[in-house]
């Protein structure tokens, strides 16, 4: 779990798993392992959207309900909040997929 955390090679540890913002490399730089592989489509970004509709959702309610601001100001204070959680939340999670998939061998499971 902490080196899908640390956005590093499930096998080794050590290799950096992805190539630019959420790019993951073709192998890792260390020990070789082909992380062509391992396929997390949208299920790092589904948990997202939960995630943060969660936080979001209920925090915009109350500003309502308590200030009753014009909606600009909701749009200047949520907009950043869910692209900044949004990017601060997917590198890591989509790690920690990836390193669940090494781990209970899905790519096998599924050729």
């Amino acid at each position: 779990m902490i080196t899908g955390l640390r956005c590093a090679c499930p096998r080794c540890g050590r290799g950096r798993l992805y190539r630019g913002l959420l790019t993951v490399r073709d192998r890792c730089e260390e020990c070789g392992l082909d992380l062509t592989r391992f396929n997390t489509d949208d299920g790092a970004a589904f948990f997202i959207i939960l995630i943060l509709g969660a936080v979001v959702a209920p925090l915009a309610i109350w500003l309502e309900l308590s200030l009753h601001p014009p909606i600009w100001v909701h749009v200047v204070v949520w907009l950043p909040v869910i692209v900044a959680g949004a990017i601060a939340l997917l590198r890591p999670l989509k790690a920690w997929f990836i390193a669940q998939h090494y781990k209970y061998n899905v790519a096998e499971h599924n050729q």
